[in-house]
This record gives structure tokens, C-alpha cells and sequence, in this order.
């Protein structure tokens, strides 16, 4: 595979993955893609299953059912649903964050970038005899570390505080060291869970600046769980909505904040009462496509993988018998929209 065939891959391929604890599914037949060097934004309600998606990636999961695909710079592909955890950093160069910052607060924050380059210094240190001895090879690989690491604060704006410790620091600089000791790693697709969580609008801003300058200048691409939409939509190349595990849209940040199935999954209104509270704050052009045909390109698929079978319902629980109990089929606000269009169309038919 040549470089531009291989420039042009999704970096990730996620395919009918479902992840099932007991009789609850928590994603059922989820596929997108993340696109390299893009940021993609993974969206949706409490409870949508992002953060298991995020746990299926990285390793903390193994999904029921399901492919994920890595496809890294090089054209070598990893299916990460069949490695151990530490080998999906290690060799698919996947680097992650999560939702509670994990910092070592006692060390300092150029001691918490070292920490993430841990691999290669006792490599170069031949698991601590050459750097006993202090073997040019170590002082050259340590020295280098150090130099990496200061870059990462320099870009992270936290170079003035390398030598105090990382937990005296603000929350949202933490949130910043977090994100430059993953880059620290190298990682072809980095994963952060969650990080503009309790930042003030000023902290949001440094967050999207970063991470911009991630994107534009070392070609790592991004996947993010966000709830912050500011950041979502001024930052993200890519949006893929979730609603009870399911997907419900998938595309640029305007389709998506244009389209019906989201608005009603976060508003968590009842169907009758989508398109009043889409007129009340004014969005005309939303409220018209309420009534017109579904958007194929941005919807959930109408089928399912031949492995799960169909899913008609996501969350469901089993009983002692182990039958599997759907929920309601108005839980999800989504489909509530879906079945409004399929209605509107059957009488328009009728009419005519």
C-alpha cells in the first residue's frame, strides 16, 4: 500500500460492535469511522455509551461482538478487539485520557512527562545497568526525553511550572498536563474522555488551542468524548451522535446540530412535543425538516451485523430465565422523530 492510499485510510474502523453486560446491551451494532488527521467528537446523552465505546478501543473492554480496526501511518492494521490492553499502546500507538484526571500529583510536571516515556528510557538504560553506569546511549535517550517533555509543556503553556508539583496545579492546566503526557507517548490516535469537563469558558479556550495545534502540526489524530458543545463544535472535523448505544446521526458538526434526532435525544422531549419546543427557540429550518425525508447519510443503518442479529431496542435487562427484556420503545427520543417522519410520509401517500 503506497503512502497517499495509506494517508487516505480511517485511522480507526469501528464495525457492528456491541458490548453487552449480562442482558444489558450497552452499544448494540455501533460503525463509524474516524478519519486520520481529523478530530472526531463522540456525542450524546448520559448514559448513551460513549464512555464504553472508549473502554472497547483502549482495551478496558472486550466487545461481544464487533471489529475495531487501527490502521496505522505505516499500513500495518491492528484489530484491537484481539489485543491486550498495554499492546494497544505499545504497538497500535493508541493514547488515551480519562473522564478523573490521573496525574501523579507528588511529582512534578516534567516528572509526570518522564513517566509516560518510561518504555523507552529502561530500554536505553538496559533496564537500569547502563544507566548505572551511565552509558552514553542512556545520557543521549534521557536527554532527549527531557527535551520532549518540555516541548509538551511549552505547548501546553505549563513550561514556568515544570519543577512544582502537578497537583498544586489549577484544574484545567491538569486537564492540559494530562493531554501532553499522552502526547508524550507518541500515539497515532489519541483518546480523551471528557476534557473539557469543569472548565471555565477562559480553560476551554486554551483546551481548544491545544488540541488544534495537536491536530495541525503532529498529525495524531483526535477522537474525544465531549458534553461541552462549544468545544464539539468549534473544534471537531467529525460527530457521531449516540442515543442508548445506538448511533442516531453521524457527520459534520452543522448536519449534526441540524438534525431532528439529536436535538430531540438532548432535549428528551416526547414526539408531540419536538417540533412546539423547536418553535419556541426559534429554528424554523429544523422544525420544516421534521416533516420531510430522513437523511440516510447521517442515520442509523436499517440493518444490523449478521453476527449480533437485529437490534431493535438497545438497553434491555434479562430476567432469572435469561430472556431479554426490551425497553420501552419510547425510550429513545431519536426514534421517536423517525417514527413522526414515517408517519407524516404514509399519510402524505394516502393523501395523494
Amino acid at each position: 500500500m503506497n503512502a497517499p492510499a495509506i494517508m487516505s485510510e480511517p485511522i480507526l474502523k469501528v464495525e457492528h460492535l456491541s458490548m453487552k453486560f449480562g442482558g444489558l446491551v450497552a452499544i448494540g451494532d455501533l460503525s463509524f469511522e474516524a478519519r486520520r488527521g481529523e478530530i472526531t467528537a463522540l456525542i450524546g446523552p448520559n448514559g448513551a455509551g460513549k464512555t464504553t465505546v472508549f473502554n472497547c478501543i483502549t482495551g478496558f473492554y472486550k466487545p461481544t461482538e464487533g471489529m475495531i480496526t487501527l490502521t496505522r501511518s505505516t499500513g500495518t492494521q491492528f484489530l484491537l478487539e484481539r489485543l491486550p490492553d498495554y499492546q494497544i499502546t505499545a504497538r497500535a500507538s493508541v493514547a488515551r485520557t480519562f473522564q478523573n484526571i490521573r496525574l501523579f500529583s507528588g511529582m512534578t510536571l516534567l516528572e509526570n512527562l518522564l513517566v509516560a516515556q518510561h518504555n523507552k528510557l529502561m530500554l536505553a538504560s538496559g533496564y537500569t545497568v547502563l544507566g548505572l553506569l551511565g552509558f552514553s546511549t542512556y545520557r543521549k535517550a534521557s536527554a532527549e526525553a527531557t527535551d520532549l517533555a518540555r516541548h509538551w509543556l511549552e505547548k501546553a503553556d505549563l513550561i514556568d511550572r515544570a519543577d512544582d508539583p502537578a497537583g498544586d496545579l489549577p484544574y484545567g492546566a491538569q486537564r492540559r498536563l494530562e493531554i501532553a503526557r499522552a502526547m508524550c507517548t507518541g500515539p497515532e490516535l489519541l483518546c480523551l474522555d471528557e476534557p473539557a469537563a469543569g472548565l471555565n469558558p477562559r480553560e476551554s479556550l486554551a483546551l481548544n488551542t491545544l488540541l488544534n495545534d495537536i491536530k495541525d502540526t503532529t498529525g495524531t489524530s483526535i477522537l474525544l468524548i465531549e458534553h461541552d458543545m462549544s468545544v464539539v463544535m468549534q473544534i471537531s472535523d467529525h460527530i457521531v451522535v449516540l442515543e442508548y448505544g445506538r448511533k442516531i446521526s453521524d457527520g459534520d458538526p452543522a448536519s449534526v446540530r441540524n438534525d431532528p434526532r439529536v436535538i430531540a435525544a438532548y432535549l428528551g422531549v416526547d414526539d408531540e412535543e419536538v417540533t412546539d419546543v423547536l418553535t419556541e427557540v426559534g429554528s424554523e429550518q429544523i422544525v420544516e425538516e421534521l416533516d420531510a425525508e430522513p437523511d440516510r447519510a447521517h442515520g442509523p443503518s436499517d440493518s444490523a451485523s449478521m453476527m449480533a442479529g437485529p437490534v431493535s431496542d438497545t438497553v434491555g435487562h434479562s430476567d432469572p430465565a435469561g430472556e431479554t427484556v426490551k425497553v420501552s420503545p419510547g425510550a429513545s427520543k431519536a426514534a421517536q422523530v423517525d417514527r413522526r417522519e414515517k408517519s407524516g410520509r404514509k399519510k402524505s401517500e394516502g393523501d395523494a
